[in-house]
């Protein structure tokens, strides 16, 4: 008996990592063949060959002279790192506002900045066109970061882990005399870095991707985003895979960048997320 429930064991240990590496090789496969089609010329573009056979960096001379890279990736940069810091900012501040201070409609109010999380942004985007282009903001970066400087994602993200954090702790600064801000910055934040450094990857990784409103809004090379200036690699007649592979590949430096470097501290928030 003990036997067979030991070969059980085994059995299931064995279908369950089996599964993890097929789902891996799923997620990995995109990004293999993305790279792999960025040093292959023209002529083996769509050969089944796991490696080029004549690696070439021809694509990746193309895609930086055929686009305004430098430019674009700058643009996209800023866009990304400001809407990130004004979305955590004000979520930041909005969550513990929240957890920290009862007042009358303070749940309905909570209620609708959810409610708004469940509205496509298509919904909204003309009204913020129409205010983007009275205001003359067109073809400029602070009209694509404006209309972004809320997330009511990460406000739900951080509700969640303000509302957890110890209230002793907040009480206990308030005996030394700490005042609310000081709390914030001083006791909470500190504790709460590694939540907030995920849910700033998520927006900045949600920031960087973003494709409708940049085209809606810019419509000049040098004030786009690089997500934009990838269409460009696209025609009626054939699209150019390699340049636009090259080109889609340091568009995702950034992003495997900041996540080398936050590592453990969004897995860390993940861990504690799934433990909570």
């Amino acid at each position: 008996m003990r036997s067979a429930r030991l070969q059980g064991s085994r059995t299931a240990t064995t279908v369950k990592h089996a599964l993890l590496v097929l789902l891996s090789v799923l997620a990995i496969f995109p990004f293999y063949w993305m790279l792999n089609t960025s040093f292959k010329p023209a002529g083996e573009i769509y050969s089944i060959s796991l490696l080029p056979r004549h690696w070439t960096f021809a694509n990746y001379s193309y895609a930086w002279h055929a686009i305004p890279m430098a430019r674009m990736m700058t643009n996209s940069l800023t866009v990304a790192v400001a809407q990130t810091a004004a979305q955590l900012l004000t979520s930041i501040l909005a969550a513990y506002a929240f957890t920290r201070w009862r007042f009358r409609g303070s749940s309905l109010v909570y209620g609708l900045i959810s409610l708004t999380w469940l509205v496509p942004f298509q919904v909204i985007m003309i009204p913020n066109y129409v205010v983007i282009s009275g205001w003359g903001l067109r073809n400029n970066l602070l009209g694509l970061i404006i209309p972004n400087i809320v997330s009511a994602f990460a406000v739900q993200q951080l509700y969640n882990s303000f509302k957890s954090f110890p209230k002793t702790l907040i009480e206990a600064a308030h005996l030394d005399g700490a005042s609310d801000w000081s709390v914030l910055w001083r006791t909470v934040f500190p504790n709460l870095r590694a939540t907030i450094a995920s849910t700033g990857v998520l927006l900045f990784i949600s920031a960087w991707n973003e494709y409708f409103w940049p085209l809606l809004v810019t419509n000049k090379p040098k004030y786009s985003t690089l997500q934009i200036g990838l269409q460009s690699f696209m025609s009626t007649e054939a699209n150019q895979w390699g340049p636009m592979m090259a080109a889609t590949v340091m568009a995702s430096l950034p992003i495997l960048l900041l996540y080398l470097l936050l590592q453990r501290q969004i897995i860390d928030s993940f861990l504690k997320g799934g433990l909570r």
